[in-house]
């Protein structure tokens, strides 16, 4: 994948790096960050391994930073929560659980975070979209 995101870059002469790793051991120095963004990742990650990569993003933003994150969320209503069966189906129930019964933000801010918000919210076909937003305050 990343091989095909260097050769798509390349065709728009960007000098952007993209780096192999593991979220949960993130290839970075402390406070290197001011902004992290994550997209539809979290929910194919344990309860484990999604409180190891909040730890980590928390290690490399800076303080003041602010994490963003687009992810399932908790369903809105009962249409939403069968709609996120087919997610569940897909990505498997272990995973996705801490999403649609809302528990997610909570382990952000388990990880240090402050100022957890859910900024907003999307009904889809697969169910609620949600976008969180955290930051780091020391």
């Amino acid at each position: 994948m990343l091989e095909i995101a260097r050769h798509k870059m390349s065709k728009l002469h960007s000098d952007i790096q993209f780096v192999h790793g593991f979220s949960f051991e993130l290839p970075y120095p402390e406070n290197a960050f001011d902004r992290v963004i994550s997209s539809l990742m979290f929910h194919h990650l344990t309860r484990e391994d999604k409180s190891k990569t909040l730890h980590e993003v928390y290690r490399v933003l800076r303080p003041g930073g602010e994490l963003h994150i687009a992810d399932w969320g908790k369903a809105q209503n009962a249409i939403m929560r069968t709609a996120f069966f087919s997610v569940q189906l897909l990505d498997g129930f272990l995973t996705t659980t801490d999403h649609v019964t809302g528990v997610f933000p909570e382990l952000i801010r388990k990880a240090g975070f402050a100022d957890v918000k859910e900024e907003n919210r999307f009904m889809t076909v697969y169910g609620t979209l949600s976008l969180y937003s955290a930051k780091k305050l020391d």
